[in-house]
């Protein structure tokens, strides 16, 4: 989104830093200490196991919790040296004399607090035979929320100060300079003001903080459950201590190759493009299938046609709102392509996403509004209406920071930035609309060369002796489904459970599912190609307060993550 009435950002030193990096290249209480592992090739270190401390969180709601905080070392190579603070928080077990163990989850991202989100899902998130069975513990990886965040801006008004009027996404070749600026000017301060936590973010060394909270915990062997990106720090695991593993539990997945090497700037390499188009064309035939009572887009006509129309409209000509001070607030194609993938993580939202088609449809032919027969008058929406709608209020709590740290210092990234608008185009003619917007993640990292030797990059066919149960769903916009086998067969054991569903990972999404995974948590049985159902199908009412709807909070922030 962009402030027509803003005044101009003065980013002269900006621009004169950014041409020299593209015209350069890129710049570049304890316990006994417990061995661990380092990649391959690289010594094997000795670092402290750290004491936990628990208390009660502090907070309304959250009695049932403990937190606590604990010192890792920064730079595993010297595990004596500075160390970096790793925020957790833990819901024990209901049932202490059949304690299995401690569960260890990540919820993805990259740059997703663990402790805040396990907070905001509460008590009972989980098949309550998990809850009865484990300590479920949720940790803030290094670098993010309450552990040490990586920080690129003095404050999060300079931040989004920086990005005001930045784009979701380049639309034009005219956009492209101001949008690589944008983005320089961040990763230079990225580099000035946390160089040295970027530079030690890696998903190995959050594995290896994992294995310490493991021992710190009492456990001879982790019990994990990854969601999304957790599908790396899950494989990068298995890959640095696969004796140490007891359960893998892995919701959507990243095939690890494609993270961490390959062709192509990062999120082509992924694959979200096409695996959002085609979730995006099942949301289209469902709002079609559920008819104008439940779908309002349907009430326009074919609701593909009509969204693309929508699309084109804002291609030629962006939406304007008024400001609440007077200004004019542009709602563009960009910003609409974004906030449509955001809205397909969680099928709750897609009633909101559909009714924001239909009135962006009417705002451009006021008409619209009546051919339903409503008296909605949807033509008079409001931004903030709009956006709310839309689950895209903006927020900058988590920051640039930490939803890119690990994802530079872990992957190559073999192009220059001013290959990025090539390949989005070809991108955009394979998969219109997401495949332009998802082919620029990645150009973050190609400003400032961040490094960190103790990453984990491959080969990645693993040895772990346990089975491992790894979630897919059918139509999953982030994690391509077209992943799910590919990741599995990297396992000796390696097991597929399908949710035929809508939406980003299974949380709160199948009761089913839900099942499968506590029995295999608990007795590490898992069927392979087992199917579960969705318990609630797209265009019928959800509780806002529900598992499911809590999804949303998974959704990346713009491109930047």
């Amino acid at each position: 989104m962009r402030i027509l009435a803003s005044p101009p950002s003065v980013r002269v030193g900006a621009v004169a830093v950014v041409t020299a990096l593209l015209g350069v290249g890129a710049v570049g209480a304890q316990a006994a200490p417990a061995p661990t592992a380092a990649p391959t090739g690289a010594p094997q270190v000795q670092a402290p196991v750290p004491d936990i401390a628990w208390s009660t969180c502090v907070g309304e709601g959250l009695e049932a919790f403990d937190c606590a905080s604990v010192q890792v070392p920064t730079d595993y190579d010297e595990p004596r040296g500075d160390t970096t603070t790793i925020a957790l928080t833990r819901l024990q077990a209901t049932d202490p004399d059949g304690r299995v163990g401690s569960l260890f989850l990540n919820f993805g991202g990259p740059g997703i607090a663990g402790v805040g989100l396990m907070h905001t899902l509460g008590e009972t998130f989980l098949d309550p035979k998990v809850h009865a069975k484990f300590d479920v513990i949720g940790f803030d990886p290094r670098g993010v929320g309450l552990s040490n965040p990586v920080t690129c801006f003095p404050n999060e008004a300079a931040e989004k100060a920086n990005f005001a009027d930045t784009p979701a996404f380049p639309t034009t070749r005219r956009e492209v300079p101001g949008y690589l600026v944008d983005y320089g000017t961040a990763m230079v301060g990225c580099k000035l003001l946390s160089g040295d936590r970027f530079e030690h973010a890696s998903s190995a060394n959050v594995a290896r903080d994992m294995d310490l909270l493991r021992q710190a915990v009492g456990d001879e062997r982790l019990n994990y459950l990854g969601y999304s990106y957790g599908s790396i720090i899950g494989a990068t695991y298995g890959k640095l201590f696969p004796e140490r593993v007891r359960a893998l539990a892995i919701d959507g997945t990243w095939d690890p190759p494609r993270w961490s090497g390959g062709q192509g700037s990062l999120g082509v390499r992924l694959g979200t493009g096409p695996a959002a188009e085609e979730a995006f064309e099942q949301f289209l035939a469902l709002c079609d299938e559920a008819g104008p009572d439940a779908c309002p887009l349907a009430a326009l006509g074919d609701p593909a046609q009509v969204a693309e129309d929508v699309f084109r409209q804002l291609q030629e000509e962006p939406a304007e709102f008024p400001g609440p001070d007077g200004t004019t607030v542009e709602f563009g194609y960009d910003d609409l392509v974004a906030a449509t993938f955001s809205s397909l993580y969680a099928t709750s939202g897609w009633t909101d996403l559909a009714e924001s088609f239909a009135q962006l449809d009417a705002m451009d032919d006021p008409a619209a509004a009546q051919r339903d027969g409503s008296d909605r008058k949807r033509a008079g929406t409001s931004l903030g209406d709009l956006l709310r709608r839309l689950g895209v209020i903006e927020d900058y709590a988590t920051g640039i920071g930490p939803q890119t740290a690990s994802l530079c210092v872990d992957g190559k990234h073999p192009l220059n930035a001013w290959d990025y608008p090539r390949q989005a185009d070809k991108a955009d003619e394979v998969t219109p609309h997401f495949g332009r917007y998802r082919a620029w993640v990645g150009i973050q990292c190609e400003f400032v060369q961040f490094r960190d030797d103790d990453a984990y990059k491959g080969p990645w066919q693993q040895e772990i002796d346990s089975p491992v149960l790894v979630i897919g769903t059918r139509y999953d916009p982030a994690t391509p489904y077209a992943q799910t086998q590919p990741y599995a067969d990297r396992f000796p054991d390696g097991r597929v459970l399908t949710v035929e569903g809508y939406g980003h990972t299974t949380l709160g999404v199948s009761t089913c599912a839900d099942a499968a995974i506590a029995r295999y948590l608990l007795d590490l049985e898992a069927t392979d190609g087992a199917t579960c159902g969705q318990d609630v199908p797209p265009f019928q009412a959800t509780d806002p307060g529900s598992k499911e709807a809590g999804r949303l909070m998974l959704a990346p922030g713009g491109s930047r993550a």
